[in-house]
């Protein structure tokens, strides 16, 4: 009898050491290992399966040590949807109490030269948890973009101001739109509202200008003032803007590399050759840089531009209508023999 209770202590004591030894581990061993690991917890998750889908990445390990300092913490009364970073080196209790603690980590999104709200929610939807075709209704239903935004849908496009912004990754479409609400208010201050009024537009006109600003002249930046004169004195005397950028846009054909003349004929309020005034909306998302060039613009004469003829991407302007035909057989040549149809 003595001997049976002695086997069953010393069992006791064995199974005691084991078990303390994993507590010691969970404390003491390091469960990550590599230089970057990110973890996700998805807004709406159940406690369940986070810790299920965490166990089959691999990221942590032994993951038995993680589930036991999981459940010591209780992690599962407090864990928040976001990105979350452990570092190297980490025990199972640090990293349970780094995500107990919700120290989410941000993302840098950017976004930069798009032409539709299509491009930017493709974006958002690849860079954070907010759903691409959830923003793109958001931003096609009126009631919203009017209550929420202050902005019809046609308008909305110019709410959001192309830079690299931090956030949660966790961030739904909605509070994306909010947040770019914010960022835009910030952006058009009492100086740029004023330089807005002086130059007779309102800031959604500004934005509209600038877009085609933008459409015409992307990547030489010192044509943008120059370019944004030449669209106001057009405004100012009552002409047609005549676009080529618009008319492409109201064929919502991007990979028209010429305009033609049958091509002009498209009836639609975008098209700036047959309707005098900005077009309804913008035709891209402009840049910051180009709405202050819209706001500085340069004061000039011009009332032509045309492509140079060395295809540089550069503009000829001109004063007079002969002038600006002279420019534009040259480039019409120019095209012709590049093949460009």
């Amino acid at each position: 009898m003595k001997r049976v209770l002695g086997m069953v202590t010393v069992g006791m004591v064995c199974m005691g050491l084991l078990t303390g030894c994993g507590y010691v581990e969970m404390y003491s061993k390091p469960v990550v290992t590599n230089d970057t690991t990110l973890v996700y917890i998805r807004t709406g998750q159940e406690y369940p399966d986070f810790l299920d889908s965490l166990g089959k990445t691999g990221l942590i390990n032994p993951y038995s040590h993680f589930r036991r300092a999981a459940k010591t913490y209780k992690l599962g009364d407090s864990f928040k949807p976001g990105r979350y970073r452990l570092n190297n080196g980490m025990t199972a209790v640090e990293a349970v109490k780094h995500l107990r603690a919700g120290k989410r980590e941000p993302v840098k999104f950017s976004f930069h030269y798009l032409r539709t709200v299509e491009s930017l929610a493709g974006k958002m939807g690849a860079k954070l948890e907010g759903d691409s075709a959830s923003l793109v209704a958001l931003l096609r239903n009126e009631t919203f973009t009017r209550e929420e935004l202050g902005l019809s849908v046609v308008h909305a496009p110019v709410l959001f101001i192309p830079n690299t912004y931090e956030m949660h990754w966790n961030t739904s479409a909605k509070e994306f739109c909010l947040r770019m609400k914010k960022e835009y208010d910030t952006f058009w201050n009492e100086e740029r509202k004023n330089k807005a009024k002086t130059i007779g537009l309102t800031p959604v006109e500004v934005s509209i200008l600038a877009s085609l600003v933008q459409a015409e002249q992307s990547r030489i930046s010192d044509e943008w003032p120059v370019i944004a004169g030449l669209y106001l004195n057009r405004l100012k005397k009552g002409m047609l803007l005549q676009s080529d950028p618009t008319v492409v846009f109201a064929h919502g054909d991007f990979t028209l590399k010429r305009v033609l003349l049958r091509h002009l004929e498209i009836d639609s309020p975008y098209n700036t050759y047959k309707y005098t005034g900005l077009p309804p909306g913008p035709i891209n998302i402009p840049e910051p840089g180009v709405i202050d060039a819209v706001l500085n613009a340069q004061k000039n004469n011009y009332i032509f531009m045309c492509a140079k003829e060395d295809l540089s991407g550069r503009h000829n302007f001109a004063l007079t209508l002969a002038e600006h035909n002279r420019n534009a057989a040259a480039y019409q040549r120019a095209l012709n023999r590049a093949g460009i149809r």
